[in-house]
């Protein structure tokens, strides 16, 4: 509720001075956007295929775009490290880790200047992770992920520069679950989440 309750207060700040703006080629958004993994994984001794879970959670997010054109935009997309949960099917949370994705990608929208204006995106994804504390230090997990990211979202004009935004993202994002000591690989686990997001938009 915190996380909501910032969100909100920061999006009305946000909103504020949108009646006095003039258009120009940067927008800033904030949004909360749900994470939900894809939890993929290789079977292993003694665990099935998909038994690996990292938890979904609802994140603050921040995102910078630059209009070069009316039509072509690109979008940086900023959050704070997260932390999610690893759990194992029949085992239950095994650890922690944390992760930093900020994300890159190229938009076109197809009604700009328009009261709805959709939009699709293109670009890259790289992942820091972080803070791996997994099976009391006994399993790792690769320090970065790096992969393509894809888009889809629309802007609903609400106030002069000011706009409701929906964007649904999905992201290759995998690593390496290995032994700590050894660094013998275990599986690979692909999280590959969709992004599902919300959010007020600011033109300036």
């Amino acid at each position: 509720m915190n996380k909501i309750a910032t969100l909100t207060l920061l999006a009305a700040a946000l909103a504020a001075p949108c009646l006095q703006a003039e258009d120009g080629p940067w927008m800033i958004r904030l949004r909360a956007v749900q994470i939900q993994p894809a939890n993929k994984s290789d079977a292993v001794p003694g665990i099935p295929a998909d038994a690996i879970h990292v938890s979904s959670k609802t994140i603050p997010e921040v995102d910078f775009t630059y209009f070069f054109t009316k039509n072509f935009s690109a979008e940086l997309v900023l959050t704070v490290p997260q932390e999610h949960d690893v759990t194992v099917e029949g085992v239950g949370k095994v650890g922690t880790f944390k992760h930093l994705p900020p994300t890159l990608t190229a938009q076109w929208h197809f009604l700009p200047g328009q009261a709805i204006d959709p939009y699709v995106g293109l670009g890259l994804n790289y992942t820091l992770i972080s803070d791996v504390k997994i099976s009391n230090g006994a399993l790792d997990l690769g320090k970065s992920s790096t992969g393509l990211a894809a888009q889809v979202g629309v802007d609903f004009k609400v106030a002069k520069n000011c706009f409701i935004n929906l964007d649904v993202k999905y992201v290759q994002l995998q690593t390496d679950l290995t032994v700590a000591s050894t660094g013998a690989k275990v599986t690979t686990v692909k999280l590959d989440p969709m992004l599902y997001g919300v959010g007020i938009g600011y033109r300036f």
